[in-house]
């Protein structure tokens, strides 16, 4: 129970007036790029603080279950459960409990591209507020998950021991805790550029008084993946000279690509406008560092990130909305002067054209609505004198 009371005041010092119903910290890996939120799994005050991956791929969450401190406190799932049964792609073992395989979504090699474990039950406890008051212990509630062992971590931060599941899916944690704790199925998430960020399941005013002004676009969902449509993609208010098939497939949006992946001929056309931006402005092109194709030194420029502002034109609401890229955003400072591109090139056949990774998506509030199918996204933070780090 200690854990929980640390944990209880940083957010009281950190978030006085949100309207968030149930939140969780998140906190940045820097070393890795890795997000991981902290759930406390167990009954009562032998709960267990486990760190987990934020994933927006993943359908059912999995740990390392020797992290849980009282482990008769796991309720095994059976193979002919209800809950087993409505698992897409579950199994069985000769202990008729319920198991399932997935996708791991780091450190994939041929022989652990899957994690495979047994489906079991336990109480999770997070945070909540109402209006004006502060952080408080919501009452715990029991989760599925499934317990993976020690090989399955390869990849992951040394912190991290697991995976949260935040996908469309039926099983994802936010899902489960939403119907709980009977609030709209939705969350948000407010990655953080160091110290603590945000995850809220449910209702949210990020900013207290001073709410930040969010734009609306359709969500698709195709094969567990959170989609976005793209209509444009512009640098300087420039078009980029695009085939228009590359944005038919629109944007995937993920919590595991540490930098956003593009397709060769929009990383390159998008490439092209930012090295001329920069050497307008009196940077000098200097070898690529992985990964990283285009970086340039500051020279007569000075510390300056804000070299190009890239919009991506989204549907929305009989209109066209932009969600706008720009300065840290866009960038990466590899040394004291030299900043690189901040965009992968995914080669010219990837499954998806674009991949929306977490060094573009620090500080904007992102919130998935699965009642409406809509995602509702900021302008940059720092535009408002706020920030995901608190």
């Amino acid at each position: 129970m200690g854990s929980l009371i640390v944990f209880v005041s940083i957010f009281a010092a950190i978030t006085l007036t949100t309207e968030a119903q149930y939140l969780l910290p998140v906190t940045k890996h820097e070393p890795t790029k890795q997000f991981y939120t902290t759930v406390n799994i167990g009954a009562g005050g032998m709960s267990s603080p486990v760190n987990l991956l934020l994933d927006l791929g993943t359908n059912l969450t999995w740990l390392n279950c020797r992290k849980i401190r009282l482990l008769s406190s796991l309720r095994v799932v059976t193979c002919k459960s209800s809950t087993c049964k409505s698992i897409p792609g579950n199994g069985c073992d000769i202990k008729n409990t319920c198991l399932y395989t997935q996708p791991r979504p780091v450190g994939k090699t041929n022989t652990l591209a899957t994690a495979t474990g047994r489906v079991v039950q336990d109480n999770a406890t997070i945070f909540t507020t109402q209006v004006g008051k502060p952080i408080s212990i919501a009452p715990s509630r029991r989760f599925t998950f499934s317990c993976a062992v020690e090989k399955y971590l390869q990849g992951l931060a040394p912190p991290i021991a697991g995976v949260l599941a935040l996908s469309p899916g039926e099983f994802p944690f936010w899902r489960e805790m939403t119907s709980e704790y009977n609030v709209i199925p939705k969350f948000a998430l407010c990655l953080p550029t160091s110290s603590l960020g945000y995850f809220y399941m449910g209702a949210h005013s990020f900013g207290g008084s001073n709410p930040v002004p969010m734009s609306l676009t359709p969500l698709k969902i195709d094969s567990g993946k959170y989609l976005i449509s793209v209509t444009s993609i512009n640098v300087d208010g420039v078009p980029l000279t695009l085939d228009a098939s590359l944005l038919e497939g629109g944007a995937q949006l993920s919590t595991v690509v540490p930098y956003t992946v593009l397709q060769t001929d929009i990383y390159n056309a998008l490439a092209h406008s930012f090295t001329l931006n920069a050497t307008k402005i009196g940077m000098s092109e200097v070898p690529g560092t992985a990964p990283f194709k285009h970086c340039f030194e500051e020279g007569a420029s000075g510390k300056n990130m804000d070299v190009s502002v890239m919009e991506i034109g989204l549907p929305g609401n009989g209109r066209e909305v932009k969600w706008r890229f720009q300065g840290a955003n866009m960038v990466e400072r590899v040394s004291e002067t030299v900043i690189c591109l901040a965009f992968v090139d995914g080669g010219k056949k990837p499954n998806e054209s674009i991949v929306i990774g977490t060094h573009q998506l620090q500080n904007y509030l992102i919130e998935f609505d699965l009642s409406t199918t809509r995602m509702a996204f900021s302008d940059p933070l720092v535009l408002h004198n706020m920030s995901c780090s608190k």
